[in-house]
């Protein structure tokens, strides 16, 4: 299960990468490379959502680990 972790946060990282340059120089990187909303891009967005609504399991593992 820890590769699936490292694999989520790897690209929630990237997801975060992506918003800081949509935000500061307004260019989307996913869509740049697959296309505006193409379905290619869009199963790209919906897998780095999901790996970010996975990661708030995170919290409380964390929470269990430093108990131990």
């Amino acid at each position: 299960m820890k590769w699936f972790d490292n694999t989520a946060l790897t690209l929630v990282i990237i997801g975060a990468v992506n918003w800081l340059l949509v935000g500061i120089f307004k260019f989307d990187l996913v869509a740049f490379l697959l296309g505006d909303l193409s379905w290619l891009s869009r199963i790209i967005y919906t897998v780095i959502g999901l790996c970010g609504l996975y990661l708030i399991s995170l919290f409380g593992r964390i929470n269990e680990i430093s108990e131990s």
